[in-house]
């Protein structure tokens, strides 16, 4: 169980990702980012898609699709805020990865999930308008073969969730500083305002339902999904060892249950703490294990 000296901080959940002011060098490719219009969510919603040079010179070409979930107190221009895209035009031009696109949402503090009241439907508008409408307006393969998700901290779990909630749709899963939270303390519920479930209350219930939470837990997926669908699944995850939330914790707990069910995944404990520092870091090497999950082979 987690430490509750280094997990309840009164504002756990608004830190879990701050944005690095990384000054953005001349990218090879572009950023476009503009809203879509949902019906599910009743508002338009914000994304950026980062695209290669060869997008604009090849109107017939279909390319992989990446999806990258931002973190809690981010926002749709995370890669661009980050230093992301800098680090795939750059992988692109020694050759370490090829071309394919990157489609980037803006989710709010929705955690990529279904509030408990139901106002608030983001899954449903993930997978239902935003991945099949995005699919079709940036040529992506739109198959399983060519598509990947990652993400950070809470985008982290989104991805993670995602990934082994719908086996079926992805190839390739990776996360950076994943918010796992293997078993919720007693006292999770009812620390009072300011605390992590007052915080998460809009989305796992008001009050904060830990039957909810429970059922739409990374771990859950993980202990109940079938081994054959994950171990068709290519896996990455890291965290620093010295994570501000001890998320590390939950990593660590995640690796073992998949290690135990014959499930390979790639978990990477790196020194470090739950900053941007850390994700760019290490951001090449999750680029390039999605590439060759996702694009080198198809």
């Amino acid at each position: 169980m987690m430490p509750n000296r280094r997990f309840f901080l009164p504002t756990i959940f608004a830190l879990l990702l701050l944005v690095c002011a990384v000054p953005p060098l001349r990218a090879q490719g572009r950023a476009e980012c503009s809203t879509i219009k949902s019906a599910i969510l009743a508002r338009p919603v914000r994304y950026c898609a980062f695209l290669p040079e060869s997008f604009d010179q090849d109107k017939t070409r279909h390319y992989p699709v990446l999806y990258y979930l931002h973190g809690l107190g981010d926002n749709e221009q995370s890669l661009l805020n980050l230093g992301g895209w800098d680090v795939i035009t750059e992988l692109r031009r020694q050759g370490k990865v090829g071309d394919f696109i990157v489609l980037a949402p803006s989710a709010g503090h929705t955690f990529y999930v279904n509030s408990a009241d139901g106002k608030i439907r983001y899954e449903d508008f993930f997978l239902k308008e935003f991945v099949p409408q995005m699919e079709k307006k940036y040529r992506a393969g739109g198959t399983r073969a060519t598509r990947g998700i990652t993400g950070v901290s809470m985008g982290g779990y989104g991805a993670l969730r995602f990934a082994f909630k719908y086996p079926e749709e992805f190839a390739a899963v990776s996360a950076q500083m994943p918010a796992l939270i293997a078993e919720l303390p007693p006292n999770f519920a009812s620390a009072g305002p300011g605390s992590p479930g007052s915080l998460m209350g809009d989305v796992f219930g008001s009050p904060f339902s830990r039957a909810y939470f429970e059922r739409n837990n990374v771990f859950s997926y993980a202990r109940t999904d079938s081994a054959a669908s994950l171990k068709r699944m290519k896996i990455y995850f890291d965290i620093g060892q010295n994570d501000d939330f001890g998320f590390e914790q939950g990593a660590q707990q995640l690796h073992e249950l998949l290690k135990s069910r014959g499930i390979p995944n790639e978990f990477y404990l790196y020194p470090g703490r739950h900053d941007p520092q850390f994700v760019i870091r290490h951001f090449a090497d999750v680029m390039q294990f999605q590439w060759k999950a996702i694009g080198a082979k198809n």
